[in-house]
């Protein structure tokens, strides 16, 4: 699909990785320039998610006392991460990571790793980010909402990997929802992002529940 053309660099502490966009989709991201996409590409991708990845709480431990760690996000085959906050084990990234979105039923993985300088970077645990209950709250094609107006709210259960309930809400003309990921395959650790769905003209965007 796009293997052929992916990418991943930073522009304005963004990490980009996937099909290379056109000046408009490279407008959106924050990036100077960005090669034109073969409208075959094109007209597959149904829009841009951004993942704020904010904190993490109480992460595991992998060198003398602390770690060095990083996030790394993944969906089909594109690959985001941020960059490794040194000797912490509840690091401030607030960074934001991008993805282009063909289909919202592949499945986003996001895992903690620490860095290292002479051996493999130490996994720190991972989960699945359940992005459904955010999409179909953008599905329902809402405008002009006050801010912060609740439109969704998540439960914590064993598939999201959601620490704490969690709410769909509009922020100021955007859909958002703040999620406190708790991790697997780990002795602790949680991580706080936000996911926001960027418009782009010329995309296909999601289908509304009324068919638009």
């Amino acid at each position: 699909m796009f293997s052929s053309r992916f990418c991943c660099f930073q522009a304005n502490n963004e990490y980009i990785s996937g099909s290379i966009f056109y000046s408009q989709l490279a407008l959106t991201c924050g990036t100077a320039a960005l090669t034109s996409l073969v409208s075959s590409e094109m007209e597959s991708v149904l829009g841009l998610l951004r993942v704020r990845v904010k904190r993490g709480i109480n992460l595991a431990v992998r060198d003398l006392g602390a770690s060095d760690p990083y996030v790394v996000i993944t969906m089909g085959n594109q690959t985001v991460k941020t960059s490794a906050v040194k000797n912490s084990c509840n690091p401030q990234w607030n960074q934001e990571l991008t993805v282009s979105v063909t289909d919202t039923n592949v499945p986003i993985n996001l895992t903690v790793y620490d860095k290292d300088t002479f051996t493999a970077d130490d996994m720190m645990g991972e989960a699945e980010i359940d992005i459904q209950p955010y999409v179909n709250s953008l599905k329902m094609g809402l405008k002009n909402l006050p801010t912060g107006c609740e439109i969704t709210r998540v439960q914590p259960n064993t598939c999201n990997c959601l620490a704490e309930e969690s709410y769909v809400v509009w922020d100021n003309g955007k859909i958002i929802q703040d999620m406190r990921i708790r991790l697997r395959n780990v002795e602790s650790g949680e991580v706080d992002i936000q996911l926001e769905w960027i418009e782009v003209a010329g995309l296909k965007g999601l289908e509304t529940d009324g068919g638009s």
